[in-house]
């Protein structure tokens, strides 16, 4: 075949090639035609039809199993142009017994079904299957393994409550020596702050910080690295509050360890006058609570042998029974303002974090009248850590939830928070808190899983000013994949979740971020054998 154009682009010529001179005359009459767009749209038609020619050629000689060429490109894109969907090659006998459902107890006591891909493999080698027997054994043996795997995920999370929720002999041993201590030298006795510096506890023109916790270790690490970090640590007044049981050791650590210039107070919940006086709300709530998992959890065994719900829904069962969420430590930071009714804003920290940098620029952060300064924890790079809505912590599922909270709105984070305590006295913060505790209670522990958190994002609806991530890294006790480099260059670290840095289910990675704050050398850390890996 021959193509002929004339020199004025008005006649095109097709001679066949078999030499019988028979031609088509195409007249171009209409001016408006560009001549040349003509030429170049015949150009290319040309060469689309030799090119798909060539691409079902090459489909041709493929054949259907093998796809190596660009003949794959006509396979999978012609029934798509067409309007056609392509065939699968899968029988259907496989979806048919693969979509089977499947009772647990079908796999009991069989010992025909594959361990591993290779005996798998070899079995369907040797004995030559059908589909049907295929998809069959291959069902069996991935059942299996997804039962083995929840089996052992379960085990983990048990294993990981049981260690964190119990107390290492080391910590014991450190608070007994400090306890002695305190009853055999007078030194550990000594009052914290001195008298000449009891003015400093209620003066506004300092930065005041609060910690609750009952644990000495943990509390010396966060004042240790609160007071060394800081560029101005004679205005640094640090209340620690604690129980009646670690008051005496509590004491006596910082007796013996004085943070100077830095001024340290150390009081017991019934040192607190708003506390030994009438009902305490929290404390009615907590025994409530107590109750009400006791009669209706059943305790780790029950969490553990229920077989219809998911490995992370049972772990967070088993995180709601840590001794932690049920801790009046955890709670008392609803009642800040009853506790310091003479300061206008203190900075609370949880005892399981690290102070790396100074905390003075918190006192300049403009609140807008906000109640909470926090890190909102919905957004960042760390999808994993930085991925909570209200829908992480509370039940939307119950009417009561879904009726007055968005689950799509941002959560934030306790662990370190600024509380702008004259903004929070004009609130009914307290009381709605002490309401939805109630209600929980009511709906026998539906609303939500985990302690103090979800009464506080409800209690705190409105109140709450966003600060910058800088301030608060989360997410260094549940997991380790954020890196030691990240952790290092955040203004504070937390170890919240299970693998708290004094046990020994720590990630060690990221464990001497924490215990770098530690004198090893210390004859009380030494004699109770408190080491650093």
């Amino acid at each position: 075949m021959q193509l002929h154009i004339s020199p004025s682009l008005r006649h095109v010529t097709v001679l066949p090639g078999k030499g019988v001179r028979e031609f088509i005359k195409v007249k171009v009459g209409s001016r408006r035609l560009s001549y040349r767009m003509l030429f170049y749209s015949l150009l290319f038609l040309t060469f689309l039809l030799r090119f798909v020619f060539v691409l079902s050629a090459v489909d041709t000689i493929d054949g259907e199993s093998k796809c190596s060429t660009i003949g794959c490109l006509g396979k999978r894109l012609g029934p798509r142009i067409l309007g056609r969907r392509p065939q699968s090659t899968v029988p259907e006998v496989i979806y048919q017994i693969l979509e089977e459902p499947m009772s647990k107890d079908e796999l009991k006591g069989r010992s025909d079904i594959p361990q591993t891909l290779e005996e798998f493999m070899a079995d369907m080698k040797e004995s030559k299957s059908d589909a049907k027997t295929f998809a069959i054994k291959l069902r069996d043996m991935v059942t299996l393994m997804e039962q083995r795997t929840r089996t052992a995920k379960i085990q983990e999370y048990l294993y990981r409550h049981v260690a964190s929720s119990s107390i290492p002999k080391q910590l014991h041993c450190l608070a007994l020596r400090l306890a002695n201590e305190h009853s055999t030298n007078a030194a550990a006795r000594l009052q914290l702050p001195s008298a000449e510096l009891v003015p400093a506890l209620v003066d506004n023109s300092y930065f005041h910080y609060v910690l609750a916790s009952d644990n000495v270790l943990a509390t010396s690490v966060v004042a240790t690295s609160l007071v060394k970090n800081s560029l101005h640590p004679a205005k640094i007044v640090l209340h620690i509050i604690t129980d009646r049981k670690t008051y005496y050791p509590m004491q006596a650590w910082f007796s013996l360890h004085p943070l100077s210039p830095a001024i340290i107070e150390v009081k017991a919940l019934q040192h607190f006058d708003w506390f030994s006086k009438g009902k305490v709300p929290v404390l009615e709530a907590m025994e409530k609570d107590q109750r009400v998992r006791a009669q209706f959890r059943g305790g780790s065994s029950a969490i553990v042998a229920n077989n219809t719900e998911k490995p992370y829904v049972i772990a967070a069962k088993l995180q709601a029974l840590s001794p932690k969420y049920n801790s009046l430590m955890n709670h008392i930071r609803i009642h800040l303002p009853e506790m310091f009714p003479s300061l206008n804003k203190v900075v609370f920290l949880d005892d399981d974090l690290v102070v790396q940098t100074d905390l003075s620029p918190l006192w300049d952060i403009d609140m807008n009248g906000k109640v909470n300064g926090a890190v909102a924890t919905c957004r960042g790079d760390d999808k994993f850590v930085m991925s909570k809505t209200l829908k992480s912590y509370l039940n939307f599922s119950h009417p009561l939830i879904s009726r007055n909270f968005d689950p799509n709105e941002c959560a934030w984070a306790y662990g370190m928070n600024i509380f702008d305590l004259e903004a929070w006295r004009k609130t009914n913060i307290s009381q709605t808190y002490h309401y939805w505790l109630e209600q929980n209670l009511k709906s026998d522990l539906s609303l939500w899983q985990l302690g103090t958190l979800p009464p506080g994002l409800i209690a705190f609806h409105g109140h709450v000013h966003v600060i910058d991530p800088f301030w608060h890294m989360l997410g260094l006790g549940y997991q380790e994949n954020t890196s030691f480099a990240d952790a290092e260059s955040a203004g504070v670290i937390h170890f919240n979740g299970r693998a708290k840095p004094w046990l020994d289910i720590a990630f060690p990675k990221l464990r001497p971020l924490w215990s770098k704050y530690i004198n090893f050398s210390d004859k009380f850390i030494k004699s109770c054998h408190i080491r650093a890996s």
